[in-house]
Order: structure tokens, then C-alpha cells, then sequence
């Protein structure tokens, strides 16, 4: 008999009453010995979501008790909604009255209590409400923050403005260098949390230093996502008996391409080179080589290597500082396909036809030798004709030919002439333009922030990202027709009423548009989005909308890139999925098929936490570049555009590095503003000056709190602030009272307040 089976045909049935364990193994009449498996089943069914425990005891299937399970998604203000619920379920709003002690992250089975309600200025429907009534996980046995003083006592505010409550901390029994003192970030566990009425306690577990200190705002990301940092000793032996030169006995059997002219193009200040190109024009059409580090050589199935590398998933690009995946002897080293030097590869070649069209694939092992390394300002000059006379182009390092010689500027071009070729198809054929541009954190040696630059996806940025795509689609089809277990990149359609929802946000912006399941419809607008002030914002609602990328067994195909078949492969130094495409590519076993589902359940993880953390320490050097500007004579003004006109003041982008922030009513110069709710927009009473949806103007920042991660920014004319308005200085860490009256206060209207503090009990 299949216990599972029966046990949810039994839960199914209309007549059903619910049973507890005892009662559950009385009806199918289990001895002794498999009441223990059964109470295993039971816990390993209620974690999933698949069934669902009332009255203490008592199991049924959730759709039944109006039950979801789910992960808490918080929010700042402290609402939250419940997200990956099981049986399709959909998002559930969580009020932050009803999350108990529920925080973001956890595992919870919740009640439904309402249907959706109509929201504000007939806005669409927030969907179902509910109320957490059992946590089955814990996702923050440990919290970061800084730590604050009141009355005699310490408590922690967490760096994550999703957990909105202070620890208080307790005397603590763990070792530590010296005792917590105001202005520290630390290193927080949590005692169990018993009561939402009184705030969570916990002890010190590791002091990182003082919050302003260098350093000290990486390492506590770190701790927060818990990133490995140091190499396991065995890990560090292994890449240490691998040759930092590439010895020719490695080139047997491999096709010898030294003396195809390759190239590579990265950013400015990339380490690892882990694809190189080649383009060549020919008669009837286009010759495509991609080769890719033969990390598979040196990584080998089962070894200390490839169980790290498997355990971390993927490098962690932090501002400032890189986590990688590989040792830097492999990373920065022998695995790099540096210029001038002999190096190990895994090679597609790709024959297209003068319109584009895949002629022909197949895929070999490599030997190698960049003649340039180049970076994508320069082959962005070398597109545009704008090489000579540049200072502001990076240097030439050491083994690569410059970026002026005629040899490499013909390399250039030809692959842009086959790149913009099979951009125009992949849009033809459904595609979705949803690139962004991105912020780059430049850091003095001491890790402090000097400037924000935006970094657009030009040209040279997809002359790069077509070649990887057509290569990541070939190796995808090649193993998928041979039948190879392997794990691909995939990308679900999203739900048609997330879609719907989206719609409503875009008619609320004054756009029409038809009905966005269809794909075309979606690339119509995003073409009418282009260029317009609320552009990014609503890319990024449009984001939200759908379904997150992952990786998976099963070759489903990829909704944003409108491919059939799609897989990573040209990443391997710094994705373990490549890794293991590179190896079914090979022929290698790939061992049992659930060990490869395990790995692609874990990859799809360990990305989702670098992605966050990348964000999160990004977010955190704007800051401080913010706070720094609270100093600066002159301060620095930004261009804005508003996105949003609320009661209280407008919210604005800064396009040029990618921020939100406010700007209060009250500092709307020259006049006294009315807001009119219905129209969205701030009118001066006397001199009749509008600001609503897509007003630009220049403004600089007035305050900044770090904890919240809100700033506040002030109009500026000419440069020069409206007489009267507010400035602060520079923000530290506040002395806190008991009831933090400043926090609550500043708090938009509406927003949740914390819980009422307590002074612990002693113990």
C-alpha cells in the first residue's frame, strides 16, 4: 500500500473528519512498526504544504480549512504577503496584526479570513487576506543589525527593514572580544519568540565592529546571507597541485585554435575571463566560435572541488567584494582565458546562413590564445569609431594587443554585424527587451563610495549577450535531442492574473493596452514604455509579474527569451550549472536523477541569496554615497523624475544612479501646494506650478536613514536650494527612548508601527 496515496484520498473525501496520528493509524491499521514512518510522512507533508494541522493534532488538506502554506515576503512597513503558496493558492496579504511572530523569510501555514478587497483610487484587488496560525520553519535564527542604548539597556535594529521589530539583547553566554557597546553592528541569535505583544530577545554571537567602520557594512552582508567566505584546507590543496601554466601534454586530443584571433570583452575591473569570441564573415553567411573555460578539466565529479563549488552554487559579486565559487588559482588564474597565454576550452561553433538562420552546431575541446582582452568601453569605442585621442579608455594589460590595432577592431565589428543580425530575429520571434541598465559603486581603497555611474546596455554589452545566448540555445538543443540528463535554464509564462493585475497599474499610468497573455501585446508595450519617464518603474512592476527564472530537469523553455530550449553554459568559473552542462555536454554520468533534480532545486537557492545580497550591498554604498553628500561643499544635485504623487509628497527616480526617494510636501518651493487625489498631481495655490507623474527636476539629498534605507531629497534651482528648506546633518546612529517617538513620527501615514517595547526580564 502506498501510505502517502491513501492518506490524501482519505483527506479528500467530502465525508472526511479530521484525524489525528493515532486515529489516522487506527484507520489503516498500521502495526507498530510503521507508526513511525507514518508520523515522518505526516511532518514531511506538512512542511511541503500538502496537508495542513488544526487543533494541534488534527490533519487535513488546507483547500478544505481555508489554509495556505507558504514563505513570508515582509515588507518595510510591516505587511507582508505570503508568497510560493502550494496548490496554486496565488499571493496572500498578510496585515502586520496577523503575522504573530512570523518573520520574513519563515515557512507558515496561515488562514484565509477575506476574500480581496477593492484598494484605494479603485485600484485592482489585493487579493485574499490571511492570518499566520503555525510557523513550520524559521529563516532568521540569527539577525544583523546595529545595535542601540535606552534606559539602562541594549537592543539591536536589524539591518533588514523587513524585520521591523528591535531585539532586545540579554546577557549573553557566548565568548566575545569585549561587550556590545551603542554604534556596534553585530551578530544577533535569536531566543524563541513567543509573543508579538513583547519584542523578540537574543544574545550576541559575533561582534563585527563598529558600524562606521571600513569594511564592516560587506561583512555584515556576509554574516546576513550567510556566504561562505574562506576555502575548506582540502578545497585550497587541491587547486594548489593544479599547474598555473597550462602544460602542453593538457593539449592532447584537443583541437589546437592558438592562432584563431579570439577576443574577450568584460568590464573594466573583471578578474575572471571565462568567454573568449570569434566572428568570421563568410561567403554564405557567418561562422561563430565561442569558447568557453574548460572548467570541467580541472573540476572533476565528487572531488573536494566540485562539493564546494556545488555547496556555493555561484559567485557573489558584493560592491567591492567578490565571493567566488572556485578558488582564485582557478578563478583568476589557469581557468581565466587570459591574452597571451595558452588555455584549456570548451568550444561551439555555429554556422549561421546570410539571414541568420542556424546552419550548423557542433562543439569540441580547445586550446586557445586570447590575442586581446578588452573592455566594453573600449569595444564601444571601437563600434562608434571613437579610439583615437581617449584617455578616459582603460590601459592595455599586459599579453593583449591594443584596442586601436586594425586586427582587432575587424573582430569587433564582425561580431556586431552578426550580433545585431540575431538580436533583430530574437525580437522577431518573440523576445522581450528587459534589459536594464545598472549602477556601478566605484569604492576608495578604504571601501568607501566616490561615485555612482550608470552603466547602459550598449551595443558592446549585447554584441557579448547575443554570442552567449546563440551558444547557451545550441548546447540546449544538442543535449536535450540526445537525451542527456541535464539541468537548463528555464522560465515559466507568468500567471494571467498577475498579468491582470499589471494591466490595471498600466491604465492607471494612461497607457492602453490589449491583453498582455499575449506576447505581442507585451513587446507593444514595452516599445510604447521606451523612453518614457515612468519606464523603469513600470518595467520593474512588470517584473514582478512574472515568474522567476530558474533552473530545472525538465527543458520547458524560457517565457522572457521566447526559446524552446535554453541552458547556461558559458559562465562555468562562476555557475555551477555550467559546470554540469559543460559535463553532460562531455558525456560524463551525471549520477542518479535525483541527486541532479537536488542540484538544480539548490543552485536556483544559492542564486536567489547572491542576487539579494548583491542588491542589498549595492543599496547600502548608495547610501553612505548619500550620506556623504549631506557633507559635501557644494553637495552634489541629481536629476529626478516624479513616479509618484501621494498625499504627503512625491516620489521620485533619480535615472542617473538608479534611486528612489521622497520629497515632503512641505518642500515644494515658492508657493503653497494643494493635492488633488483624484488627478494625482500638487497644485501651487497662488502661482498654479504642477508637479505630477513624469515632472523632472533637480534635486539634492536633505536627509538619510540608513535603517529605513529612505532618503529624502529637496528641489534645487539653478543648483541652489529654496530658501527655508530643511536640512540635517549627517545621521548616527540615534539614541533611542523607549517609546521612539522620532522613528514612529516620520513613518508615512498608514505605516505600521513597531511593537510596543519592554524592558526584558532579568535573568
Amino acid at each position: 500500500m502506498n501510505i502517502e496515496q491513501e492518506l490524501l484520498r482519505l483527506m479528500a473525501k467530502p465525508g472526511y473528519q479530521p484525524l489525528d496520528k493515532v486515529g489516522i493509524s487506527r484507520h489503516f491499521g498500521l502495526p507498530p512498526a510503521e507508526r513511525r514512518k507514518l508520523r515522518d510522512l505526516l511532518d514531511t507533508l506538512e512542511q511541503a504544504g500538502t496537508i495542513a494541522r488544526i487543533r494541534k493534532s488534527f490533519y487535513v488538506l488546507p483547500s478544505t480549512a481555508d489554509l495556505v502554506t507558504g514563505t513570508v515576503l515582509a515588507f518595510p512597513g510591516g505587511n507582508a504577503k505570503i508568497i510560493n503558496t502550494e496548490g496554486g493558492a496565488g499571493d496572500v496579504f498578510v496585515a502586520a496584526p496577523n503575522l504573530g511572530t512570523a518573520m520574513h523569510g519563515d515557512r507558515v501555514v496561515a488562514r484565509i479570513m477575506h476574500e480581496g478587497r477593492e484598494q484605494p483610487r479603485g485600484g485592482p484587488s489585493r487579493g485574499p487576506e490571511a492570518r499566520v496560525i503555525r510557523i513550520l520553519s524559521l529563516a532568521n535564527p540569527t539577525v544583523v543589525g546595529t545595535v542601540a542604548a535606552t534606559k539602562g539597556f541594549l537592543y539591536v535594529i536589524p539591518d533588514d527593514p523587513r524585520i521591523p521589530q528591535d531585539i532586545y539583547l540579554r546577557k549573553g553566554e557566548i565568548a566575545l572580544p569585549r561587550q556590545p557597546q551603542e554604534g556596534d553592528k553585530v551578530v544577533v541569535r535569536l531566543d524563541p519568540w513567543e509573543s508579538r505583544h513583547v519584542n523578540p530577545v537574543g544574545e550576541v554571537e559575533e561582534l563585527l565592529g563598529k558600524a562606521h567602520e571600513p569594511g564592516v557594512d560587506l561583512l555584515s552582508i556576509v554574516r546576513k546571507y550567510n556566504l561562505p567566505v574562506e576555502f575548506p584546507e582540502e578545497v585550497l590543496a587541491e587547486a594548489g597541485a593544479i599547474p598555473e601554466v597550462v602544460p602542453p601534454s593538457d593539449w592532447r586530443g584537443r583541437e589546437d585554435l592558438r592562432e584563431q584571433p579570439v577576443v574577450t570583452i568584460d568590464p573594466d575591473d573583471a578578474k575572471d575571463f571565462d568567454d573568449a569570441i570569434y566572428v568570421e564573415r563568410r561567403r554564405n553567411g557567418w561562422h561563430l566560435a565561442v569558447h568557453i573555460a574548460d572548467v570541467a578539466h580541472y573540476v572533476r565529479r565528487g572531488t573536494a572541488l566540485d562539493k564546494e563549488s556545488r555547496h556555493r552554487g555561484n559567485s557573489t559579486y558584493l560592491a567591492g567584494r567578490v565571493i567566488p565559487m572556485l578558488p582564485e588559482r582557478l578563478s583568476n588564474g589557469v581557468c581565466s582565458l587570459k591574452p597571451g597565454v595558452e588555455r584549456l576550452a570548451f568550444s561551439a561553433f555555429i554556422d549561421f546562413t546570410e539571414q541568420g538562420k542556424v546552419r550548423e552546431v557542433r562543439f569540441a575541446r580547445t586550446v586557445i590564445r586570447s590575442i586581446a582582452r578588452l573592455t566594453y568601453k573600449q569595444a564601444f569605442a571601437i563600434l562608434e569609431d571613437r579610439v583615437h585621442g581617449r584617455e578616459d579608455l582603460p590601459s592595455v594589460p599586459p599579453g593583449s594587443r591594443c584596442y586601436t590595432e586594425p586586427a582587432v577592431q575587424e573582430r569587433v565589428r564582425a561580431a556586431w554585424e552578426l550580433a545585431s543580425l540575431l538580436r533583430q530575429k530574437r525580437f522577431e520571434s518573440g523576445s522581450l527587451e528587459l534589459d536594464f541598465p545598472e549602477v556601478k559603486v566605484w569604492l576608495d581603497p578604504d571601501g568607501r563610495p566616490l561615485r555612482l555611474e550608470k552603466i547602459e546596455n550598449d551595443i558592446s554589452h549585447q554584441l557579448v549577450e547575443e554570442c552567449m545566448l546563440a551558444a547557451n540555445e545550441a548546447v540546449a538543443g544538442a543535449i536535450k535531442r540526445a537525451n542527456k540528463p541535464c539541468v537548463y535554464r528555464i522560465h515559466e509564462a507568468p500567471d494571467p492574473d498577475r498579468i491582470g493585475e499589471f494591466r490595471e497599474k498600466v491604465l492607471q499610468y494612461g497607457y492602453r493596452t490589449g491583453d498582455l497573455t499575449k506576447r505581442t501585446e507585451v513587446q507593444k508595450l514595452l516599445a510604447l514604455l521606451r523612453g518614457k519617464p515612468d519606464e523603469a518603474y513600470l518595467k520593474v512592476e512588470f517584473l514582478k509579474s512574472l515568474k522567476r527564472a530558474t533552473y530545472d530537469i525538465k527543458p520547458i523553455g524560457h517565457y522572457g527569451l521566447s526559446k524552446a530550449n535554453y541552458t547556461h553554459f558559458t559562465s562555468p568559473i562562476r555557475r555551477y550549472a555550467d559546470l554540469l552542462v559543460h559535463r553532460a555536454l562531455a558525456g560524463e554520468a551525471a549520477g542518479p536523477a535525483g541527486d541532479l533534480s537536488a542540484a538544480a532545486v539548490h543552485i536556483s537557492a544559492t542564486e536567489r541569496v547572491s542576487a539579494d545580497a548583491e542588491k542589498d550591498s549595492v543599496q547600502r554604498k548608495k547610501l553612505e554615497y548619500f550620506e556623504r553628500q549631506l557633507r559635501a561643499r557644494p553637495p552634489e544635485t541629481f536629476a529626478a523624475t516624479v513616479m509618484d504623487v501621494r498625499s504627503y509628497g512625491l516620489v521620485v527616480e533619480l535615472p542617473d544612479v538608479l534611486f528612489t526617494g521622497l520629497i515632503h510636501v512641505s518642500q515644494l518651493p515658492e508657493d503653497f501646494y494643494i493635492f488633488d487625489s483624484a488627478q494625482l498631481v500638487f497644485r501651487g495655490k497662488s502661482t498654479k506650478k504642477r508637479y505630477q507623474v513624469g515632472t523632472t527636476l533637480r534635486v539634492r539629498v536633505s536627509r538619510v536613514d540608513v535603517h529605513k534605507r529612505q532618503v529624502d531629497f529637496v528641489p534645487v534651482a539653478d543648483g541652489v536650494a529654496p530658501e527655508g528648506a530643511r536640512t540635517n546633518r549627517t545621521p548616527r546612529t540615534p539614541r533611542a527612548t523607549h517609546r521612539e517617538p522620532e522613528r514612529q513620527k516620520e513613518a508615512p501615514k498608514g505605516a505600521q508601527k513597531r511593537a510596543p517595547k519592554r524592558r526584558p526580564k532579568r535573568k
